[in-house]
C-alpha cells in the first residue's frame, strides 16, 4: 500500500509582500491549482503591480502591506532579506491572529532575528527558502514549474506551531519541492558555500572582465565560451537581494571564502610548479563530485515519477 499523499493547503486568502520571481512563480502555482481564493500582492513600486494584475498572478494589489494582510491567512515575505524585519513591523497590527507567515529568503538566522520581535504570534511564523531561482527577476520572470524537483529548506524556530509547520510543508511539496528541515544557523552555512559564494565567485569574475583594457576586454566578451557564460550567468542576479545576502551572512560567507581562499592558493602553487599530478587528482576527484550532484537529481526525478504514477494507479 503507498503511503498516503497529503492534500495540497487551500487558503482564504494569500497575502505575497513582494510580487517578484519566487513569490510570482508560487503565486501561479497557487492559482494553477485552485489553492487559494484571492492573492494579494504589494510591492513599493505601481510598475510592478500593473505588472502583476496584468500578469493574472494577482487578484487586488496594493503599495501597503498593513493593507496587503488583513483578513489573510497566508502571509508570504518575499522582499530583499533587509527589509524582512521592516516588513513584519508594518505588518504586525494588521495580522490575523490565525494568519501563517513565512518568507523565501536565502538567509534565516537575520531574517528571523529580525522578524520575530514585531510579531504578536510568535508560533505561525514559518521561516523558508526555496532553493531555486533564475538570473531574471520580477513578475514577468514567473513560472509555475520554477520549484519542481528543487529543494525548499524550513527553518522553524523553537516556539513554531507544528500545524503551521506542517501546512507551509505542504504548500511547498505541492509545488513541486523537496522539503527539508533545518535550524537556521545551518541552513546559513549550508547555502553559503552552495548558493552564496559561487555568486561572489561569478560577480568577481565579471567585475575583472570590466577591469581589462578596452581591447581586451571587447575580444574576451566577443569570443567568450560556454564556460564563461555559463557560469558567470548568476551575475545578472538581483544586486539589491545580493547586497543584503552577503551583508546579512557575512560570519558564514567569509568563513567559506576563506576556505575557498586557501583551496585556491593550493592550486596556484600546483600550477606555478608544474604539479601536474595534484591538478589531475583534484580535476577527477571533482568530476565524481559533479557526476554525483547530477545522478542525484534524476534519481529523484525517477522516483517522483514512479510516485506520480502509483498515484494515479491508486
Amino acid at each position: 500500500m503507498t503511503p498516503a499523499t497529503p492534500s495540497p493547503p487551500t487558503f482564504n486568502r494569500v497575502a505575497m509582500i513582494g510580487i517578484g520571481l519566487i513569490n510570482g512563480s508560487l503565486a501561479k502555482v497557487l492559482k494553477r491549482d485552485g489553492l487559494a481564493d484571492e492573492i494579494v500582492a504589494c510591492s513599493r513600486r505601481e510598475e510592478t503591480l500593473t505588472r502583476a494584475r496584468d500578469l493574472g498572478i494577482a487578484d487586488r494589489t496594493t503599495t501597503d502591506p498593513a493593507e496587503a494582510v488583513i483578513g489573510a491567512d497566508l502571509v508570504v515575505i518575499g522582499t530583499p532579506t533587509g527589509a524582512a524585519g521592516t516588513v513584519a513591523e508594518a505588518i504586525a497590527s494588521t495580522l490575523d491572529r490565525r494568519a501563517i507567515i513565512t518568507d523565501v529568503g536565502s538567509i534565516k538566522s537575520k531574517v528571523i532575528d529580525d522578524v520575530l520581535p514585531h510579531l504578536p504570534f510568535r508560533g505561525r511564523f514559518v521561516p523558508g527558502h526555496p532553493v531555486a531561482g533564475t538570473e531574471n527577476s520580477g513578475p514577468d520572470a514567473a513560472f509555475d514549474t520554477l520549484f519542481v524537483g528543487r529543494h525548499c529548506i524550513l527553518t522553524p524556530i523553537a516556539e513554531t506551531d507544528p500545524d503551521a509547520l506542517a501546512t507551509v510543508r505542504a504548500l511547498w511539496e505541492a509545488a513541486g519541492s523537496r522539503v527539508e528541515i533545518m535550524t537556521p544557523a545551518h541552513h546559513d552555512q549550508v547555502l553559503a558555500i552552495t548558493s552564496h559564494l559561487p555568486h561572489l565567485i561569478a560577480y568577481t569574475i565579471v567585475g575583472t572582465v570590466a577591469d581589462l583594457e578596452d581591447h581586451l576586454q571587447t575580444e574576451v566578451l566577443r569570443y567568450s565560451a560556454g564556460g564563461f557564460t555559463d557560469f558567470t550567468r548568476i551575475a545578472g542576479s538581483d544586486p539589491v537581494m545580493w547586497r543584503d545576502i552577503f551583508l546579512h551572512n557575512k560570519e558564514a560567507v567569509l568563513e567559506m571564502l576563506g576556505r575557498f581562499s586557501e583551496d585556491l592558493s593550493a592550486l596556484q602553487r600546483a600550477i606555478r610548479w608544474g604539479d601536474g599530478e595534484t591538478l589531475e587528482t583534484l580535476f577527477t576527484r571533482t568530476r565524481a563530485i559533479r557526476r554525483g550532484v547530477i545522478a542525484e537529481g534524476q534519481a529523484y526525478q525517477r522516483r517522483a515519477a514512479v510516485s506520480d504514477r502509483r498515484l494515479d494507479e491508486d
